[in-house]
């Protein structure tokens, strides 16, 4: 059964920082107190961000926090993006929020019981006997794989309206007590956002049909220290192991031909890959690994 997209949109939060602002702002907090901060600031430059968004402004990152105040910024920003990402989608689609008979919340930034959905289910005026589907923990491959898992219900609900919405606060998690490399590198390349997309079965009528093809996930043993988050009294500690580049070149082809096979494509008709790497490096490890021309990928940073 045909699955297609009705409505997509984004959603920033209000404080936009500049790249050298950010960078700006780490120094005045590492500088002196991490010996190897000189060095690592470079990547701010080499990263290819020229700005980023956050939910909270850039004076919030000079104060310590745990997590009571982490997680209340988290609620309100995390509330704030959904509205604003749900609404817009469906007024693309010209869907009304009482259609929706599903939704699929994706989020690994934050804690929310009663999951966000239920958090906002008034400002949204979604109805009493949705279907709710919080999704945590699939940190950078929660959009796609998010999609994937709206699409199933989806097909599997023939003319069910299903809202994905994907939320992230991922500045709320930046740490400077730990002095970690990975914190640093963190604070160069991570910002919030959100996105939403209305799916279903029905043709849309008022925008250009784009269909949803199968999706595909693929895990591997013994990697659950490469990326993810450490949990301590403080909050969320990232976790990022130094062989994400050289585990992209050596496994990420094989798993892109498991997804195009699922898709029943080819390699060479793909026009143009869209990927959501972690910094230069791994975008410079996935066209490698897929030998593909300058041009050809769209990395989602």
């Amino acid at each position: 059964m045909s699955v297609y997209l009705h409505g997509l949109s984004t959603a920033l939060p209000p404080h936009c920082l500049t790249q050298s602002e950010v960078q700006e702002r780490a120094a005045v907090i590492f500088g002196g107190r991490y010996p190897q901060f000189d060095r690592l600031s470079k990547t701010f430059a080499t990263a290819g961000i020229d700005k980023r968004y956050s939910v909270v402004p850039i004076d919030w990152f000079s104060d310590d926090h745990g997590w009571v105040d982490r997680n209340a910024a988290f609620m309100t920003g995390a509330k704030g993006l959904f509205i604003d990402a749900a609404r817009r989608a469906l007024e693309d689609a010209g869907w009304r929020s009482a259609d929706i008979d599903c939704v699929v919340t994706v989020c690994s930034t934050g804690i929310a019981t009663p999951s966000l959905e239920a958090q906002v289910f008034t400002e949204m005026g979604f109805r009493d006997d949705i279907m709710r589907v919080p999704v945590f923990g699939l940190g950078c491959a929660g959009g796609v794989s998010g999609l994937a898992t709206a699409e199933t219900i989806a097909a599997g609900r023939s003319g069910a309206k299903v809202l994905l919405v994907v939320v992230e606060t991922c500045s709320l998690s930046f740490r400077a007590d730990r002095l970690q490399k990975a914190d640093i590198i963190a604070a160069v390349l991570f910002g919030d956002g959100s996105a939403a997309a209305c799916i279903s079965t029905g043709v849309p009528t008022t925008s250009k049909v784009i269909s949803l093809g199968q999706g595909h996930q693929k895990m591997w043993p013994g990697t659950l220290g490469i990326m993810g988050w450490d949990v301590d009294e403080t909050g969320f500690g990232v976790v990022f192991d130094r062989s994400i580049p050289d585990f992209v070149t050596n496994e990420f082809a094989t798993a892109t031909d498991g997804a195009l096979k699922a898709a029943n494509l080819e390699h060479d008709q793909i026009d143009r890959y869209v990927c959501h790497p972690g910094g230069a490096k791994v975008v410079e490890a996935i066209e490698g690994a897929l030998h593909l021309d300058q041009g050809s990928l769209d990395a989602e940073r």
